[in-house]
């Protein structure tokens, strides 16, 4: 064997390795987000309280992931098509690492949630909210191992559905807290989270948008359609500062 085929191999490896906890690190964070909304719904927070701490375990892979893809870089110099499996896999990672932070976000807020009265039926619709955006993070990264341009282009355009849900669901809860006072507090942890939830299906549509410049080389010229109108009553998200950043705060 010569040193060129040794050293391909070598990178070969190397690179699938990065890959497979790629996808090990999306599988936590699916798992995550499905288990925060049930946590939710049966108002357990013994089940959000794991999903909290398994938080850092995400956390803990994103880093592995980064130190890795630098060293690549560094020691083998990839070119083109190569260069650009590294980059989006630092890419997609980074948005995984968010995403979990929403899920911890979402499992947060049970502790105020679990001794407040249920608003209408806003649980049920955020856990579909939530359903749907766990499919997209699943087929987006079954897109991105297959290097499925379609596949990728297909999550894309489901984020407008999530979309939409979030909007039926704002105007739902906006109803009841102009009718009833009292569910303002309740009603506006709900809105957080189902900006989480939304946010979350950004990210893995963005997920999506780096399939296409794997394969591509370029990034989508379409834009994304976006049918969110929830900034139009000035609601943000709870926006992590960074990787780790929502451990940090818990201790």
């Amino acid at each position: 064997m010569t040193d060129e085929h040794h050293i391909v191999s070598a990178f070969d490896k190397d690179l699938e390795k990065i890959q497979s906890m790629l996808i090990e690190m999306g599988g936590l964070v699916e798992h995550q987000l499905a288990e925060a909304t049930e946590a939710l719904v049966a108002r357990d927070i013994e089940r959000a309280g794991r999903v909290r701490r398994a938080d850092r375990k995400i956390d803990r892979l994103e880093h592995k992931i980064s130190e890795r893809a630098v060293r690549l870089l560094a020691l083998r110099q990839p070119m083109a098509a190569d260069l650009r499996i590294i980059v989006s896999v630092m890419k997609v990672s980074a948005s995984l690492e968010r995403m979990g932070d929403y899920a911890k976000n979402i499992a947060k807020r049970l502790d105020v949630l679990a001794d407040m009265p249920p608003v209408g039926e806003a649980v049920g619709t955020l856990r579909r909210m939530s359903r749907l955006v766990q499919a997209m993070i699943g087929d987006v990264l079954d897109s991105f191992i297959r290097r499925d341009i379609e596949a990728a282009e297909d999550v894309r355009a489901r984020d407008e559905e999530v979309d939409s849900v979030q909007n039926t669901l704002f105007r739902a809860l906006l109803t009841h807290m102009m009718e009833d006072p009292r569910t303002i507090t309740p009603a506006m942890h709900l809105l957080f989270i189902a900006k989480n939830i939304e946010r979350t299906g950004d990210h893995a549509a963005g997920i999506a948008e780096q399939v296409h410049y794997l394969v591509s080389g370029a990034m989508p010229e379409e834009k994304r359609r976006k049918n969110d109108q929830s900034s139009r009553i000035g609601l943000s998200p709870d926006e992590p500062e960074g990787p780790g950043a929502a451990e940090g705060r818990d201790g």
